[in-house]
């Protein structure tokens, strides 16, 4: 009975030690998680406020893009209209070539109209070059927030 009762003091005396092994993992497995979860919480609050630091910047670049297009579109007007303006100094200078008189005004005319039309030709370029550079960043904002979804959905399935 003895010997029976020192196999289980022996026995008891292992699976506390192993008790205790098992409780120190668990409170080890315990503060990990809560350290994994602290760290997950914080890269989702650096996360959220990441997309709405791209948000903004899309809202800007939305907004730029507007007003680039509007001047676009003012810019062609104004062409337009200038080149209607140039037909009719040309239209003009050809009537008073055919009619020798006032040929040397009609020529300053025709030459003011074109260096003006020339230069509004160089503004409307530049202007459609920043409304495509403007495109281009929305393009790639648009791809970037793409590619944080697609993180955000890995995220929540692992």
């Amino acid at each position: 009975l003895k010997e029976e009762n020192a196999i289980l003091r022996s026995k008891i005396n292992k699976l506390q030690s192993l008790s205790e092994t098992q409780a120190d993992k668990v409170r080890k497995l315990e503060k990990k998680l809560e350290e994994t979860k602290i760290k997950e919480e914080k890269e989702a609050q650096d996360l959220e406020a990441m997309v709405q630091h791209v948000e903004q910047n899309l809202q800007l670049m939305t907004k730029r893009a507007a007003k680039a297009e509007s001047s676009a579109a003012k810019l062609r007007q104004e062409n337009a209209q200038l080149q209607a303006e140039l037909r009719n100094c040309r239209l003009e200078k050809e009537a008073l070539r055919a009619g020798q008189a006032g040929l040397a005004a009609a020529r300053q005319n025709a030459e003011v109209a074109l260096q003006h039309l020339l230069r509004v030709t160089t503004s409307s370029r530049a202007s459609i070059r920043q409304l495509l550079s403007g495109a281009e960043s929305l393009q790639l904002v648009a791809d970037l927030l793409k590619s944080i979804d697609r993180i955000s959905e890995v995220s929540e399935d692992g």
